[in-house]
């Protein structure tokens, strides 16, 4: 009896000191977002960092920080370069700071719907893509996966249905070039305003206007600050999901194949949320008092549509080759 117990006690050890050991070489990643709570891309962190941990029974765990919590994006994107954090998620544009041309993804008006823009947004399967990946991952980052958030519409204080209607008025931009385009392309005044200063941006008349997806509109709560809505889907919102470049080699081939085949599965899941829930969400926001502006109420899209692809050329004209290549896509 007491051989046994000395035994078992042996045992006991040499197991706990094996668990130790496999949570000591276990991966945690620091994955960083600006994302409200309630938002598509806020929910995709989340389910993604569960499948994670599942699929790699427990080898690669990860740790989410939303809301700005790690930083606004351009720190998001400096910590992920530099390692400090380990991956984030953000408009593509937001890397352009690294390689400029990686902003064509965010381009408006390219995609021809939700699938169109995830096909086009493949790290494994589109060319214009893995092209310009190399060139990200020269500079120590790795986009791995993308989400979908929907389409991006205008909210403002008046009525808004021709680019006309926002001539010499300050409108929020993204603080990216290409956003500067883009609203330089709606006729309005482009003002940079971080996402988390965005509700008291609004509030005080900083800007009198910005656009998102509906999802970010209605979880920011900016029917309060705002009184329409104008469904100009201008741009196809499509996020990139990327990883510092060392971490990303740090990680064993099965890991990172778990890690993409997640990704990718939730990439899914979020065009599917987004598409089931526009309807719901525009008769929520009229529900909360918006008034809600579509062709059918005199919104002339064909002259967003115009005016922005203009400006956008203009100021891109790299682009054009790219977009050939992301519009061939099936």
């Amino acid at each position: 009896m007491l051989n046994f117990l000395k035994h078992g006690r042996v045992a006991g050890a040499m197991l706990g000191a094996a668990l130790l050991a496999g949570a000591a070489s276990a991966t945690e990643l620091r994955y960083a977002h600006v994302g409200a709570e309630g938002d598509i891309q806020t929910v995709y962190a989340a389910q993604a960092a569960e499948g994670i941990a599942a699929a790699t029974g427990g080898e690669v765990t990860v740790t989410v920080y939303p809301a700005s919590q790690l930083g606004g994006v351009a720190e998001m994107v400096d910590g992920v370069r530099m390692g400090s954090i380990s991956m984030g998620h953000h408009d593509f544009a937001s890397l352009a700071r690294l390689v400029p041309e990686v902003a064509v993804f965010n381009a408006p008006f390219i995609y021809r719907d939700g699938a169109h823009a995830l096909a086009a947004t493949d790290p494994q399967s589109s060319p214009a893509l893995q092209a310009i990946n190399e060139k990200l991952i020269a500079q120590g980052v790795r986009i791995v996966g993308r989400i979908y958030r929907g389409d991006r519409h205008i909210s403002s204080n008046f009525p808004v249905k021709t680019p006309a209607d926002l001539a010499g008025k300050p409108f929020r931009a993204v603080p990216l070039e290409l956003w500067v385009s883009m609203v330089k392309g709606f006729g309005a005044i482009p003002t940079p305003v971080e996402v988390a200063e965005l509700p008291t941006a609004l509030m005080t008349g900083v800007v009198v206007g910005q656009e998102n997806p509906l999802t970010m509109i209605a979880s920011n709560n900016l029917n309060e600050v705002q009184s329409h809505l104008s469904m100009t889907g201008h741009m196809r919102a499509v996020l990139a999901v990327f990883i510092n470049e060392e971490v990303w080699q740090g990680l064993s081939e099965e890991q990172r194949t778990a890690l993409t085949k997640v990704l990718d599965e939730e990439a899914q899941k979020s065009l599917k949320m987004a598409t089931e829930s526009e309807a719901d969400l525009v008769k929520e926001l009229k529900g909360r008092g918006m008034t809600v502006i579509t062709e059918a109420e005199g919104l002339d899209v064909a002259a967003f549509r115009e005016k922005v692809g203009a400006q956008i050329r203009q100021d891109f004209p790299n682009f054009a080759p790219l977009i050939e290549q992301i519009e061939a896509v099936k």
